[in-house]
């Protein structure tokens, strides 16, 4: 996770400064600061995006014709990672630090609404906004898994949905937007629902937003969005924009991309009744932690199944990955730092998210296998093989969708995103 650095003391911002520490975990922030340290990207090209919004929109889009102008660089400083597992580890005392720094945080006042609110990742997140007296709002359109944190509100609702988002909206101050639908398996295939949903329910947000008064907006997109198939080194937020739209390999990397740009472009748009809207984009790596069901769950299962008896792509490859509550503290963090008292620091910033570790995927799932009393994959699979099984058990799955359910290993977007990345 990526929250801080010096010249945010020289902008007047007061986001904590973290040491580099001698192991990779998270740290403790002081709890009387904001905590953590946030890498800001001033690469926010629009990518002619005006004409990416379909027919579903119910709104008019952001201008989206002209490029935002760049923003200030807050340049973080060491490595800070939550992959530890020893008990002496603040790694392994997560929801201890997330309750300092939410502490800190100032985010004891308001109404919040979470978007994605019965999601993972949205539901943990306002768990521990209304342990420290917010007042949140979980909007989803599935009811959730686990149960919902006492104090929260949910609604059973549908982003796409203008006039409801709207009702929903009354005396929020924040939304947290979370909600996207098409990251991994089937979801990949099913293109218009991706699109509606990723960018339509987005537009709608914003302008919910603009109507309301809806003073901050901080949206949860993805580090896919400056991914197009290349290795990445050592790469940051000024070094790495958003890659060309016709250049991402799936559908839901290429709208959580022209939803990234919209969000940041209308960062500063008036709204109604004065003031103006202040957003932020978080760009995390994949989520990991207790619970957590669409990663590392789905892995389980197809080693269950002997279905990952074999490894694939570059040995040398390494990814990111980040804990669940890593990426809730980056969330507070980033609306406070959104407001006045933080002279809005985070204002129009986008921000990569992640442990500060690049792991092969098949060194950091070894554990995995071995708990489950497998050894790791020996075999070694030539990338083209996996590639055009990906691609025919996709055909399988869409042909035979109308009588009976085909699982998926992975789909070919999966696997060049676990080789290449």
């Amino acid at each position: 996770m990526e929250l801080c650095g010096p010249s945010m003391k020289d902008n007047g911002g007061s986001l904590c400064q973290t040491e580099q520490l001698p192991y990779p975990c998270v740290p403790l922030p002081d709890p009387g600061s904001a905590g953590c340290r946030i890498q800001a990207n001033r690469h926010l090209h629009n990518h002619h995006l005006n004409h990416q919004l379909q027919s579903w929109v119910s709104r008019p889009a952001p201008d989206l014709t002209s490029t935002p102008t760049p923003a200030s660089r807050h340049r973080a400083n060491g490595v800070v990672g939550a992959w530890c597992s020893s008990p002496e580890c603040p790694a392994s005392r997560l929801d201890e630090v997330t309750d300092q720094a939410l502490r800190g945080s100032g985010m004891g006042t308001g109404r919040v609404l979470v978007t994605g609110g019965a999601g993972y990742f949205g539901l943990r997140l306002g768990r521990a906004l209304v342990s420290q007296g917010v007042s949140v709002v979980l909007l989803d359109l599935h009811k959730p898994q686990w149960d919902t944190p006492d104090g929260t509100v949910f609604h059973q609702s549908d982003i796409r949905d203008y006039d409801s988002l709207y009702k929903i909206c009354e005396g929020v101050d924040c939304i947290f937007h979370t909600a996207s639908y098409g990251m991994s398996g089937p979801e990949q295939l099913r293109k218009e629902q991706v699109e509606s949903v990723n960018v339509g329910g987005t537009n709608n947000v914003i302008n919910v937003c603009v109507e309301k008064g809806i003073t901050r907006l901080v949206y949860t997109s993805t580090i896919n969005v400056t991914f197009a198939g290349k290795p990445i080194e050592e790469g940051d937020e000024d070094s790495l924009p958003c890659v060309p739209l016709d250049m991402h390999i799936d559908h839901y990397s290429r709208t959580k991309s022209i939803s990234d740009q919209m969000v940041l472009t209308a960062n500063g748009r008036s709204l109604k009744g004065g003031g103006l809207l202040r957003t932020c984009v978080l760009r995390p790596s994949g989520i990991y932690g207790p619970e957590e069901r669409r990663h590392l769950h789905r892995v389980m299962v197809n080693v269950e199944r002997r279905l990952f008896s074999f490894s694939f792509g570059n040995r040398q490859a390494k990814m990111n990955w980040v804990h669940v509550d890593n990426l809730v503290l980056a969330h507070v963090l980033a609306a406070e730092s959104l407001t006045p008292k933080r002279n809005c620091v985070a204002s129009g910033q986008a921000y990569f998210i992640n442990d500060g570790e690049s792991v092969n995927l098949f060194e950091w799932l070894t554990p995995l296998f071995e708990k489950l009393g497998y050894s790791r994959p020996l075999i070694h699979l030539p990338v083209s093989l996996v590639y055009s099984a990906a691609i025919l058990m996709e055909c399988l799955h869409l042909a035979l969708r109308p009588i009976v359910e085909i699982p998926l290993l992975f789909t070919r977007n999966e696997f060049y995103i676990a080789a290449k990345h």
